[in-house]
């Protein structure tokens, strides 16, 4: 049984350096052709073939980790680099004198900041990163044993909170120590938002926050300022669609993963959030700054209903699946292959 697993594991590499060549050729590819094209649909349509054979990746695989991160990196993040690269926009320049800058650039979920290394924030420290995954497999142990659900579902929002935080810190300890580079923090702290949207615009996953700024709110309050509508509603409506966008792009990742028709569950929640969002912006501009609620009594109140809502509608299609308890049972067939090899 356990050589079984270990093949299924050996099996799994091999996708994955598969799909990893074909990423690295692909970007190769836009680098070296679609990168000498005009900017528009003329290098839209040379990035095309690109854009859909990305979107395909994660099907190669058939565990967990592996398929949720390729989409997330390269099915949504890279995809997104490459529409605003088909225009010379975003994070990608046309001009690049590095193939390996771009590729990282391109591929990885980082971000340059502007910001000097003396004034990174300690969180960023690469010392945090080893205490994180003590944490991860800290929570992740107990969700194996029969708990109370609510627990299961706050073991859950840290599990993934912290995963996201490891797997794109360990990228940006990478290219900050290839190109020395200052890099945006892949979270602030999420858990001390005071608002829903401080959690979504300011702590929260920042690289896909500043992904749909650029490919959904930005264009679409620049589609409407100038309408009828006017720059206050445009900025709702930009805020919605990003938020809708995000709900769909998440249907497609738990798709993935679970190979499950979506339930629209987890649109709903991007979408209730998106509200939620609106409706707060509205009330503080009414009411003003000085009738805002102090630290201590909003940021339970934001974590709270963050968690609750997540709970909600964000876990369940995951758990109906048996995801969660399919994933966790993958990580210890890896440490279990892995200690073999030692013992």
């Amino acid at each position: 049984m356990e050589r079984s697993k270990c093949m299924e594991m050996e099996e799994e590499m091999k996708n994955m350096i598969k799909v990893w060549v074909s990423v690295l050729i692909s970007l190769s590819y836009c680098y070296f052709i679609s990168s000498k094209l005009p900017k528009g649909m003329f290098r839209f349509l040379s990035l095309s073939p690109v854009l859909y054979q990305f979107s395909m990746l994660p099907l190669q695989f058939t565990t967990v980790l592996p398929t949720g991160v390729t989409a997330l990196f390269i099915t949504w993040l890279t995809n997104s680099k490459l529409l605003l690269f088909a225009f010379h926009l975003g994070p990608l320049p046309s001009n690049s004198n590095s193939l390996l800058r771009f590729i990282s650039f391109a591929s990885l979920p980082i971000r340059q900041t502007l910001k000097s290394k003396s004034n990174s924030k300690l969180t960023s420290h690469p010392i945090f990163l080893p205490i994180k995954t003590f944490l991860f497999v800290l929570f992740l142990l107990p969700i194996k044993q029969k708990l109370h659900p609510a627990l299961v579902l706050s073991g859950y929002c840290a599990i993934v909170y912290l995963l996201v935080d490891i797997v794109m810190g360990l990228c940006n300890i990478l290219v900050d120590a290839t190109f020395s580079v200052e890099l945006q923090l892949p979270s602030d702290d999420p858990y001390l938002s005071t608002s829903l949207r401080d959690f979504w615009g300011r702590r929260w996953n920042l690289i896909v926050t500043h992904t749909l700024r650029h490919t959904v709110y930005n264009p679409v309050r620049s589609l409407l300022r100038n309408t009828v509508l006017g720059p206050p509603w445009a900025s709702v409506f930009g805020v919605m669609a990003s938020f809708l966008v995000s709900g769909l792009m998440h249907e497609l990742l738990f798709y993935y993963v679970t190979r499950v028709s979506p339930t629209w569950e987890v649109t709903s929640f991007f979408l209730l959030h998106g509200v939620c969002v609106v409706a707060e912006f509205g009330a503080v501009k009414w009411l003003g700054h000085k009738c805002r609620l102090h630290w201590a009594v909003s940021g339970p109140i934001t974590v709270g209903f963050v968690i609750t809502t997540a709970a909600w509608l964000f876990f369940p299609p995951l758990m109906r699946t048996g995801t969660g308890e399919r994933s966790i049972k993958e990580f210890n067939d890896v440490v279990e292959c892995v200690m073999g090899i030692f013992y």
